[in-house]
C-alpha cells in the first residue's frame, strides 16, 4: 500500500527528511489568504508612498483590516508549517495534522467577511465575491482532493540515522 502512494513521485520530490515536500497549491492557497499582509508588506516597502498601495487594492480601511482579520489564520499556519521539523513541540505535531481543517476554516471565514462586508458594508463588488467563492470552493476541494497533500498530512519529518 505505502509503495502505491509514493509511486508516481521521484527522487526530487522528497525533502532531506524523507518526507515528501509539500505541496504547491498549499502555497497558493497562503498566498489567497494572506493577501492582505502581502498587500502590507508591500506598501511598507514602497518607499514613495506608504499607504497608496493599500489605498488601491482597499479603498475602504475596513476592507483591509478585515482581511488582516482573515488572514490571522493562515499566519499560524505559516508558523506551523515553519516548525515542521524533527524535534518539534508536540503541539506542532498536532497542529500540523489538523492543517487541513485550520485552512478549510480560515477560507470559510474569509468568504464569510468578505459576503458580510458586501451585504452590510457595500465595501466589495458582486464580481469579486463571486471570483472568490469559485476560489474558496477550488481550494476547499484542493484540500480534501489532493493526494499529495494528504500524504504530507501523514508525514512528519523524524531524525535520520546518520550515515
Amino acid at each position: 500500500m505505502t509503495k502505491e502512494l509514493y509511486s508516481q513521485y521521484s527522487l526530487e520530490d522528497f525533502d532531506v527528511f524523507d518526507c515528501l515536500k509539500i505541496s504547491k497549491g498549499i502555497y497558493l492557497l497562503l498566498l489567497f489568504v494572506l493577501r492582505g499582509y502581502i498587500v502590507w508588506i508591500m506598501s511598507v516597502t514602497n518607499m514613495n508612498d506608504r499607504v497608496g498601495i493599500i489605498q488601491w487594492v482597499y479603498p475602504v480601511p475596513a476592507l483591509f483590516y478585515l482581511s488582516l482579520l482573515s488572514g490571522l489564520v493562515g499566519i499560524f499556519v505559516v508558523l506551523v508549517l515553519s516548525l515542521r521539523r524533527p524535534d518539534a513541540a508536540p503541539w506542532v505535531r498536532f497542529c500540523w495534522r489538523h492543517c487541513r481543517t485550520l485552512l478549510v476554516i480560515t477560507l470559510i471565514f474569509d468568504l464569510i467577511v468578505s459576503v458580510l462586508g458586501e451585504l452590510y458594508l457595500q465595501m466589495f463588488s458582486i464580481s469579486w465575491i463571486c471570483a472568490q467563492t469559485l476560489l474558496v470552493i477550488a481550494f476547499v476541494a484542493f484540500c480534501f482532493n489532493s493526494k499529495r497533500f494528504n500524504i504530507n498530512l501523514r508525514e512528519f519529518p523524524e531524525k535520520l540515522p546518520e550515515k
